[in-house]
């Protein structure tokens, strides 16, 4: 038996567009991954699975159900790829230009891990784009999935190349992987538009569903060929206006939603623009070369009373300009913020990776001829909005962004401090947006103010 999984309300997620290029630190790569889609329904963008080692719990992958981009499975050495939710890849931008779906080089050279099967039980529709699956040295029975099934357009390109380890390394799978999908597409009467969940005329699925259903109905589908309103697969999203025939007048419609992506929304998400009745994805608005942050938003200060405050505020989508953290990149061999390296953060808006600051840093190191940190030269950090890393225990600072139904007041935030002996956490405050204009005017709506010992 096979339920509808279309939700009114689907917890959405950002995607990335980084190819194949990761984060020097694999560890921090890993958990920048999770933190991007634990609990995460719908990937808004594509959905990049790279460089990860084998020994990693990827079951936070399991809630995915939709993703709109492209999804990239490349230079992994688990054996498992648990998307056993996912139900549809939308292929709004693809791999390459040509690929929804692209699973390649997925094991060690010098070893036996590697990509073994495939976790997409529940895959039953790619809209737009090919399929390419190659170079899986220990990948079991891929050619024998039904992928003309899967994809719409029977002219996409179809690559997938059997492992040639298939017959030994693929013995214990007692279950051939083809007997696991449903097919949805091609046991249809002639007389179905698209979809079906049987083979007869009565079977047929709504012409507005995607990726099969469990019934004829709009609110039977398992996803959205074109808008998803409130679990209802519609040709579009309400008006703001709507015509009334008595009056001869358009009148304003108190059930209008926004458009985001393939949902019908009552309000924007908080990393989206609104504009003529439509949400944009920050990543749409920011030029070539810069990518976005999300609307909440890290402010370092310096005082004269040795603080270091960390504030919290709301300005909407910001563009960014990403610089690697302590302990990454250029600064891998970096062990704090100090007096040397001060200068790489000028002009950051994103740092990728960790910020820390030791007191070495802060007083200077005398052993490597480090000079002591001008308190002035911490305003280069005025313009940092992310901090992607995390801290270690011993100097620890995190700001948790809330939700809130007030669209007066958009996010807030709290701040949680573990500090080592030589800080020593003063207090927290909560201040409100004094103007929500265009640009906005606002304060702190939550700081943390941090004391040197």
């Amino acid at each position: 038996i096979i339920h509808s999984n279309l939700h009114t309300e689907n917890p959405m997620c950002p995607g990335t567009d980084n190819k194949l290029s990761t984060l020097s630190d694999l560890d921090q790569h890993y958990h920048t991954l999770r933190k991007f889609y634990e609990n995460c329904e719908v990937v808004m963008g594509n959905l990049e699975i790279t460089s990860i080692e084998h020994n990693r719990n990827l079951n936070f992958l399991k809630s995915i159900r939709e993703v709109t981009g492209y999804v990239l499975v490349a230079l992994n050495q688990f054996e498992y790829l648990p998307l056993e939710n996912l139900r549809f890849i939308r292929g709004t931008k693809l791999y390459e230009g040509r690929y929804a779906l692209a699973i390649f080089l997925n094991y060690r050279r010098d070893g036996y891990y590697g990509l073994r099967q495939l976790g997409l039980k529940n895959l039953t529709e790619i809209l737009h784009g090919g399929v390419y699956v190659d170079q899986n040295k220990f990948l079991c029975h891929a050619d024998t999935i039904h992928w003309q099934d899967i994809m719409k357009n029977p002219h996409a390109e179809l690559l997938v190349v059997p492992s040639n380890y298939s017959g030994i390394s693929c013995a214990y799978l007692t279950e051939p992987v083809h007997l696991l999908y449903y097919l949805t597409k091609t046991v249809c009467a002639e007389q179905c538009d698209g979809r079906c969940f049987g083979p007869y005329v009565s079977d047929c699925c709504h012409r507005e569903c995607a990726g099969g259903c469990s019934g004829p109905k709009e609110t039977d589908c398992f996803a959205c060929t074109s808008f998803n309103d409130s679990g209802a697969c519609v040709t579009q999203c309400p008006q703001p206006f709507v015509y009334n025939p008595t009056t001869f007048q358009l009148e304003h419609n108190p059930k209008a939603k926004y458009t985001y992506g393939a949902f019908c929304v009552k309000k924007c998400p908080r990393e989206s623009h609104h504009s003529h009745h439509m949400c944009i994805p920050c990543t749409d608005i920011c030029p070539k070369g810069e990518t976005p942050t999300a609307s909440v938003i890290l402010i370092f200060r310096h005082t004269q009373t040795r603080t270091l405050i960390l504030c919290c505020v709301f300005l909407g989508c910001v563009c960014i300009s990403v610089c690697d953290g302590i302990g990454t990149g250029s600064l891998q061999m970096a062990q704090t913020v100090d007096s040397s390296n001060i200068d790489k953060f000028v002009n950051c808006t994103k740092i990728n990776g960790n910020l820390i600051f030791l007191i070495t840093g802060i007083k200077g190191d005398m052993y490597h001829s480090i000079s002591a940190l001008d308190p002035e030269h911490l305003n280069v950090f005025h313009t940092v909005k992310e901090v992607t890393g995390e801290m270690p225990p011993y100097f620890l600072f995190i700001l948790h962004p809330l939700q809130t139904d007030n669209e007066h007041y958009p996010a807030s935030c709290f701040c949680v401090g573990v500090m080592h002996a030589r800080f020593e956490l003063m207090n927290q405050c909560n201040l409100s947006f004094l103007h929500l204009t265009d640009p906005p005017v606002f304060a702190c709506s939550s700081c943390c103010i941090l004391r040197f010992l």
